[in-house]
């Protein structure tokens, strides 16, 4: 008999010793997402905000060779683990893009794990059908 109750108390420590780290674990992760959406539904966006940033990630020299109207540029190279004073209001929409939609991702995580708590990212301007400023 006292064989028996030994692995049940065993798979109850256990078993609550997981539960207990899968929760924290849970917890930071909720903090560190942001949303995609098409690059329809980016357009949709921005004809019904106004109080939104266009962020463009890709190189300086792509940035200049054509960008959505109104965009700024901060090369997801430069985003790292400082303060961008170019976005003081991390609170902000603030709408993400690259070429392709990688490197707006990986810029949109590292946004998130600095604070930022209203990132959207919609792929790259390859996809864009709209005006293109140079």
């Amino acid at each position: 008999m006292k064989l028996k109750i030994l692995p049940v108390l065993l798979a109850v420590l256990l078993l609550g010793g997981c539960t207990s780290t899968n929760n924290s674990t849970q917890d930071n992760s909720k903090d560190l997402t942001y949303k995609q959406i098409s690059m329809n539904e980016a357009v949709e966006l921005m004809e019904s905000e106004t109080n939104y940033i266009i962020l463009d990630v890709r190189r300086s020299d792509e940035f200049a060779s054509g960008h959505i109207p109104n965009a700024i540029n901060i090369p997801n190279e430069n985003i790292g683990d400082n303060e961008i004073t170019e976005l003081p209001n991390k609170d902000q929409l603030i709408l993400v893009y690259c070429r392709s939609g990688n490197r707006s991702k990986q810029a949109s995580a590292k946004l998130v794990k600095l604070g930022y708590t209203n990132i959207v990212e919609f792929g790259g301007i390859n996809d864009w059908n709209g005006e293109i400023e140079k």
